[in-house]
């Protein structure tokens, strides 16, 4: 009965702890590394800066984009602006202009975007 007692006395706590700290290694394992742990909170971070510098060049050449509408709106016309895109669009040259023919290269190779 002493032994049992004994036994019982140090078995028990012990499976107390073993348990608990299986428990907790649980819960701050899954708090580093779960659905909603530490890692996946800085990957999402991440990926909010990516998203945000890309919202910020669309708002940078949304921009762009407005100011030039903008020139060929209104009570006064940009006649430079408007000379411009009439020689782009009808592929029109006056006499006097100096006509420089460069390679074309593709949006692809260079990664950028192509602005008329």
């Amino acid at each position: 009965m002493v032994v049992r007692t004994r036994l019982a006395a140090i078995l028990i706590p012990l499976a107390f702890y073993v348990f608990s700290g299986v428990v907790g290694s649980y819960f701050v394992y899954h708090a580093a590394h779960g659905q909603r742990g530490l890692e996946a909170d800085a990957a999402t971070r991440k990926e909010m800066a990516e998203i945000e510098s890309r919202l910020k060049a669309v708002r940078a050449e949304e921009d762009y984009w407005r100011n030039r509408i903008a020139l060929l709106r209104g009570p006064e016309i940009d006649r430079d602006l408007l000379d411009e895109q009439a020689r782009t669009l009808l592929d029109h040259v006056g006499k006097s202009d100096l006509m420089i023919f460069l390679p074309t290269v593709s949006a692809e190779t260079t990664g950028a975007t192509t602005r008329r």
